[in-house]
């Protein structure tokens, strides 16, 4: 059967996530890199290593490669002890990449403004590129091998992955460094999980193992009172077996009229009410 719609994500959620949220959809997933890419190697030095970082990326300049410098500000805050793109920038021009083509992008740039820097980017005239992450989706430059995150505590997990898949595009080797200054166990072990695998499925789930679900399936959403759930983190399998279930008993009944179904239907009309036929059930 041809597909009438078709949705695609480029930032992988947790599979109990996926069975919750598009349990009405049938779901591909595409867990492998394309032909040729190299894998990715991850670093998360100590502040003792930074001159030596600098010292590899001069190097690695000099030998025709690309950088990114990624900051999580455009510009400094007051309330927030954090290095922004702008002063990255200004520091880097003024240091470490003095004799380096340097270049800033971020999202308040006019978009013309934003496409010329990166089209010069592309072109090889810019070294090393400052920003924000306006660069996490749609940017490819193969010869770009390595990527800077300052202050790598501060961005999601699956944020990290997606500024990760902009390296590694071409034939060269790539290196993603984490600068962060992680100051409890588990900022540093959220980093950490960054350097064992390169699986955005694992690093999801764990995600959200360590943060928890939130209110993302909480009783409070879309207003469905009295909604108890199973622990979506650690019920993967009672959670396939339920979805397993639930679409033999609407294979057979979709409306839920046999008699051995009412108190479903009953159950269901009681939390949803009138409106519980637009789940799709019905």
């Amino acid at each position: 059967m041809q597909p009438d719609v078709l949705v695609l994500t480029a930032t992988p959620i947790p599979r109990s996530l996926a069975l919750t949220v598009y349990g009405d959809l049938d779901v591909s997933i595409i867990d492998e890199l394309p032909p040729g890419r190299k894998p990715i190697k991850t670093h998360l030095p100590n502040r003792a290593k930074e001159r030596d970082l600098w010292r590899f990326v001069r190097r690695e300049i000099t030998r025709g490669r690309q950088v990114y410098v990624v900051s999580p500000l455009v510009e400094e805050n007051e309330d927030l002890d954090l290095k922004s793109a702008e002063q990255a920038y200004q520091d880097l021009r003024a240091s470490e990449l003095a004799s380096c083509r340097l270049a800033l992008l971020h999202g308040r740039m006019k978009r013309p403004e934003q496409a010329e820097i990166m089209a010069r980017f592309r072109k090889g005239e810019i070294d090393a590129l400052v920003s924000t992450v306006v660069i996490e989706v749609g940017v490819d430059v193969p010869n770009a091998t390595i990527m800077i995150i300052l202050h790598a505590e501060r961005f999601g997990l699956a944020q990290l992955h997606q500024l990760r898949g902009r390296i590694g595009r071409g034939s060269g080797a790539s290196h993603f460094v984490l600068l962060a200054d992680a100051r409890t166990e588990e900022a540093r072990r959220r980093l950490e999980l960054l350097l064992r695998t390169s699986d955005g499925f694992k690093i999801a789930e764990e995600d959200l193992r360590m943060r928890g679900p939130g209110e993302f399936l909480g009783t409070r959403q879309h207003g469905v009172p009295e909604l108890k759930l199973v622990d979506i983190v650690r019920d993967l399998r009672t959670i396939s077996e339920a979805r397993r279930d639930a679409e033999a008993i609407l294979s057979a009944d979709n409306e839920l009229t046999a008699p051995e179904n009412a108190l479903l239907r009953s159950e269901l009309e009681r939390i949803l009410g009138d409106r519980w036929p637009e789940a799709g059930l019905g």
